[in-house]
């Protein structure tokens, strides 16, 4: 995974045709975007835990209902944070469990991934050539941008692609969830680089893969980076009618 780009998770309106009286629900998946800066009011655990409940009514094959998720407080946190950026810092590479990008990677793909970063880093004004600025602020990630919730999603290493897929169902509706609740989130990708160091520091056995975390709480709306918007591609990139 590249270091110097974020996941490519946020989501906004452009190109998406104007539907009058647009329903809540759809209203609410164009308006989600990835946050990156929390106020630091607590979420209350009754709160987080309904919005796990509800993020599991995802589909599922075979209702297997695939993945555990894991959130890290207090002195846990402290260091798991402490020992990632440690890695970060080392420029030590690790094992992925998975591979997020396509290796190598095509040419259209990359061009939408610089164009993420380049809006991210816009918003920031962060220039393109301050690699300092940059790093630090990928070095967030790894402090789950000091949102009040930190996540830590695994799954178990004998699920194929399938299980990914339905988890990433399973998150985006969890992500969803928070979003009619007020609340903001970003999913974290930069922490699948480190499983091992992930593992050893949360206990975890070899048989639980790292597949993300997930930063959550009530956005800071007046914070620059959360500013940041990114286009989708065209509808006729990406669909088409066999008749």
């Amino acid at each position: 995974m590249d270091s110097y780009y974020p996941m490519p998770s946020e989501v906004s309106s452009a190109n998406v045709p104007e539907i009058p009286d647009l329903p809540a629900g759809m209203a609410l998946m164009l308006q989600r975007r990835s946050t990156r800066a929390f106020l630091p009011n607590a979420v209350p655990d009754a709160l987080l835990e309904q919005l796990l409940l509800t993020a599991r009514q995802a589909p599922s094959g075979g209702n297997l209902q695939p993945g555990q998720l894991i959130a890290v407080r207090g002195k846990m946190r402290e260091q798991l944070t402490a020992a990632l950026l440690q890695d970060v810092e080392s420029h030590v590479p690790e094992c992925e469990d998975y591979a997020y990008f396509p290796r190598p990677m095509p040419m259209q793909l990359r061009k939408r991934q610089v164009a993420s970063a380049q809006a991210l880093y816009g918003a920031l004004g962060v220039a393109r050539d301050d690699r300092a600025g940059r790093e630090a602020q990928f070095a967030r990630n790894y402090r789950f941008f000091d949102a009040p919730v930190a996540l830590v999603v695994t799954i178990d290493a004998h699920y194929g692609p399938g299980g990914y897929m339905d988890l990433g169902m399973m998150l985006y509706g969890l992500q969803l969830a928070a979003a009619a609740m007020g609340l903001g989130s970003c999913a974290i990708g930069a922490l699948a680089s480190y499983p091992a160091t992930v593992r050893r520091v949360l206990g975890l056995p070899e048989s639980r893969h790292i597949v993300c975390g997930l930063a959550l709480g009530w956005a800071d709306e007046a914070a620059p980076v959360n500013q940041t918007l990114t286009s989708r591609a065209p509808i006729t990139e990406w669909f088409e009618t066999l008749e």
